[in-house]
């Protein structure tokens, strides 16, 4: 999967390990650097597993059209499809077989 970073800010801390330990502390910057390999091992957002460690889900709320892959509790990793159009299914739901770019918006405790 094609993965496009908001920001500069946050794409230069993902791409540098040191940094990220310095930044998120050792654990946060293994889990998170798994979770951004397993993105980038997808074909399509079908590929990332929706149950147990990473459980890949669609926001709801003030959140939705984004998703999120859990890191370390309460941490998680926020993004959204970044294909133009966002594929869509007949319903209006995202086709997540269809979706093969995201962007990164942030790391979050989304319950806050």
């Amino acid at each position: 999967m094609n993965i496009i970073f908001k920001g500069s800010k946050l794409r230069k801390l993902a791409n540098n390990k040191s940094h990220l330990i310095r930044k998120l502390g050792p654990e946060m910057a293994q889990v998170l650097g798994r979770r951004l390999d397993q993105l980038l091992a997808a074909e399509t957002l079908d590929d990332v597993p929706k149950i147990g460690k990473g459980r890949c889900h669609e926001l709801k709320g003030n959140r939705t059209g984004t998703l999120s892959v859990d890191l370390v509790h309460p941490q998680r990793l926020i993004f959204e499809p970044a294909d133009d159009p966002v594929p869509r299914r007949d319903d209006g739901g995202l086709d997540w077989g269809r979706v093969t770019a995201i962007r990164i918006l942030e790391v979050a405790d989304t319950h806050e």
